[in-house]
């Protein structure tokens, strides 16, 4: 592409910082440079016509973990790992609501619920049995104990009959979450380019030049937030892992209110408007789902229907609105990868599935990473 004189002085010259991603991570890293660096130029850099992994497509939880979801992570984590995860998942979260308001985003904290099949039977006994030494754990987090036991009150079929509460988990709206962000960054001066894929940098003494599929330029400091396609850039300790999603149509009268976990949260599902957003099922096939392909499989796609006519919604007439995906960036560690990769490149990615938890404050310390 030949830019005009005025496209590059306007929009690719004398560029201070660039971020790699316009998603939850990307857009608060930009703020925070901004409030760090009042005068300089920020420039956003999206591969979508809007944010193009998970951050638009997510299923809006503000949730930190489901206890099973812990007592996992207890496996392959020390207990004060732990602990500091579910604290940065609840910060993150608290300065989601400061930054933009619970208005704004449409917080509700009507509680998650993790709900437990016959075959999961071992799961649910273990989880009993170790509530109390994780509301243990966690008491120096919350105060105050945070799973309980309550009944089966929704009328799902194929559930046990106990099923953990946890009244610290919220909901929100993503897509109002992203345009309120979206909207704060551009009155704060920030530059977005939507539809420009990066292809590859190289580093220089005191810049980074960038070449994409639309132009080259230089910035000043290099900033990756593109968590799931991170490993296209080199990074490749981060996975993509797709998450598949529907939601049905209006349903009247729907009582389901709240988010819940099924299977190790390998299944979730809350209301919205007055319908059933539903996702998940990756573990039935780990391999394909690790693609930077959005996409739907019939497998998937036909198990989450499954799970709505059999479970959620039985005898009750539902239908599908609407199929989507969204591409996450996992590893071994649930350990978000903040750091500097060089002189002046940086990243901030492997946010393992808790985006809307903690985005925020990743891309905050991202920021933060980039003396004054």
């Amino acid at each position: 592409m030949n830019l005009s004189y005025w496209e590059h002085q306007s929009w690719l010259s004398n560029i201070d910082h660039t971020i790699i991603g316009s998603g939850i991570v990307g857009l608060n890293a930009a703020l925070r440079l901004r409030e760090k660096f009042p005068k300089d130029n920020i420039l956003i850099l999206e591969r979508g016509f809007l944010p193009n992994g998970a951050s638009t497509k997510n299923a809006g939880f503000a949730c930190f973990g489901s206890l099973s979801e812990i007592l996992d992570d207890l496996n392959s984590h020390s207990e004060e790992e732990v602990v500091q995860l579910v604290q940065k998942r609840l910060d993150g979260l608290a300065l989601l609501r400061e930054t933009l308001g619970d208005n704004a985003i449409d917080f509700n904290l009507w509680g998650g619920y993790e709900l437990f099949t016959p075959e999961d039977r071992s799961l649910l006994e273990e989880c009993h049995s170790k509530m109390d030494y994780v509301n243990k754990l966690l008491n120096p987090v919350f105060n105050e104990d945070v799973f309980s036991k309550v009944p089966n009150k929704f009328n799902f079929k194929k559930i046990e009959e106990a099923v953990i509460f946890n009244k610290f988990e919220g909901q929100i709206n993503t897509g109002k979450m992203m345009e309120a962000l979206l909207q704060k960054a551009r009155k704060a001066g920030i530059k977005i380019l939507n539809n420009i894929s990066v292809e590859e940098f190289s580093e220089g003494d005191s810049s980074v030049k960038i070449k994409t599929d639309q132009f080259e330029f230089s910035t000043k400091k290099l900033l990756i937030a593109t968590n799931g396609f991170a490993a296209q850039l080199g990074l490749e300790s981060v996975k993509p892992a797709r998450a598949q999603v529907l939601i049905t149509k209006p349903i009247e009268n729907l009582q389901i209110k709240g988010t819940f976990h099924l299977d190790k949260g390998f299944y979730y599902f809350r209301n919205i408007d007055s319908r059933i957003l539903l996702g998940g099922g990756r573990n039935l096939d780990i391999e394909t789902e690790e693609t930077t392909t959005l996409g739907e499989t019939a497998l998937i796609q036909n198990k989450l229907e499954a799970l709505l006519r059999e479970t959620i919604l039985p005898n009750v007439d539902f239908e599908i609105d609407r199929r989507w995906s969204g591409i996450m960036g996992v590893g071994v560690q649930k350990k978000p990868i903040i750091k500097q990769l060089s002189n002046n490149t940086f990243c901030g990615v492997r946010l393992g599935g808790m985006g809307v938890a903690i985005g925020s404050l990743v891309g905050r310390e991202l920021a933060d990473l980039i003396p004054h």
